[in-house]
């Protein structure tokens, strides 16, 4: 038997994990200051509930690519997709919560579909969500806080904003009807030539001057040229909300870029879209993205509207993009002990706080001082005869290559 991962996952390496960890603990961190709590939901979801049109949109890609498989009972069930959709079960079936509920949700989600850099079909979604709120406060909220974590993390990006009610409104000044099945196709503008989408589109019985009309008004990414092309009532309404938005980020000194060809291709969003892409790079995937989803809830329950904004992280494309080189270990201090039992003193050394480890196979001092440098250890505690006498350690700083005699509360000092 061949020993290999199926297709589209991987394993990750000490070295790997302990980069994304650092990215997972940045977000972890912003979002609770921020106010967002912790959720966690069944990786494992019913398929009617995965497959609703309200969901992903009966013509998005994301269709074709849920993973769908039976329990022992025949019930059809799916891997979830994303994180959007068990939340917004989570919150029809808990009419208890108070509003506006905020919550951050952290784990696995899976697409059968096509395999690309920074794109796999087990990945990592980090999300943040507002529920409750029609206000743009909310949106302006979460893209200050992405501004925050990709500063924190040290990329430089942009991010990208959009509404839907604007591009619907686009779409009916274009004569196009079907808006579900173009909006599908815009949203591929970043990854394919314009004439291959403009090809796409015809094939969904869009009319020559549809596209044409269609493709020169999302290329005008000036909010004030729009408004006076735009005269529909919706398209007005997501232009006047790209401005109250606009407003509120000035006040937040948060940069972003208006692009009317943003569509973001699931269906559950009504208004506000965002992504965010490197400024420099070949890496040409978004980094991040969301939007007000305002609707699903509702329709879960069968009524009314729960308004809801959500915002992404990869984890994934952001660990692609970072490339740089993961530390091989997190221990601070490797204890070698010299023909006596040091455990005592680890355990002392972990006690105190210390991330701590020590020789368990014997060897001498030599290898035990290449293994602690081959992992990037800094420090490194000898004990011997002679330093149990004094009831002390040698602590070694493995940089600059200085011993110095301690006792084992100076080493934690020291170190720390």
């Amino acid at each position: 038997m061949k020993l290999q991962t199926a297709k589209g996952v991987q394993d990750f390496s000490p070295e790997e994990k302990i980069v994304r960890n650092e990215i997972v603990d940045i977000l972890k961190e912003t979002f609770e200051r921020y106010g967002y709590l912790p959720l966690e939901t069944p990786i494992l979801e019913r398929y009617e509930t995965l497959a609703a049109k309200y969901a992903a949109g009966a013509g998005s890609d994301v269709m074709r690519e849920i993973f769908k498989l039976k329990d022992q009972g025949k019930r059809k069930l799916g891997l979830r997709y994303d994180l959007t959709v068990p939340l917004a079960r989570f919150v029809g079936t808990n009419p208890q919560l108070r509003m506006p509920f905020k919550r951050y949700e952290i784990g696995r989600v899976f697409r059968d579909g096509p395999i690309k850099l920074g794109r796999r079909r087990e990945f990592w979604q980090c999300d943040v969500d507002t529920i409750g709120s029609k206000s743009m406060m909310v949106e302006a909220e979460l893209l200050a806080l992405a501004d925050e974590v990709f500063k924190k993390i040290g990329l430089r990006v942009v991010i990208k904003v959009n509404n839907r009610k604007l591009l619907n409104g686009i779409l009916e000044e274009s004569g196009v009807k079907s808006k579900e099945k173009a909006i599908v196709s815009i949203d591929k503008l970043d990854k394919m030539p314009e004439d291959q989408v403009g090809r796409e589109l015809k094939n969904k019985g869009l009319m020559p001057q549809e596209i044409k009309k269609l493709m020169e008004l999302i290329k005008i990414n000036n909010l004030g040229k729009l408004k006076n092309l735009i005269k529909n009532k919706e398209g007005q309404e997501g232009i006047k909300e790209l401005e109250e938005l606009a407003g509120y980020l000035r006040k937040l000194g948060v940069k972003v870029e208006f692009d009317a060809s943003l569509a973001r291709g699931l269906a559950y969003y009504t208004a506000t879209v965002f992504e965010v892409f490197m400024c420099k790079g070949k890496f040409t995937g978004s980094l991040a993205a969301g939007g007000r989803w305002d609707k699903m809830i509702g329709r879960f329950l069968g009524r009314g509207e729960h308004p809801a904004v959500g915002l992404a992280f990869g984890l994934e494309p952001i660990t692609e993009v970072l490339k740089k080189e993961g530390k091989k270990t997190l221990v601070e201090v490797f204890v070698i002990p010299i023909k006596v039992d040091a455990l005592d003193i680890v355990k002392q050394l972990r006690d105190d706080g210390l991330k701590t480890d020590m020789d368990l196979i014997g060897r001498g001092v030599g290898k035990n001082l290449e293994y602690a440098s081959a992992l990037g250890i800094p420090y490194v505690v000898f004990v011997g005869e002679q330093e149990k006498k004094a009831g002390k350690v040698k602590l070694r700083n493995m940089e600059t290559g200085d011993e110095v005699m301690l006792k084992v509360s100076e080493v934690v000092k020291k170190v720390k």
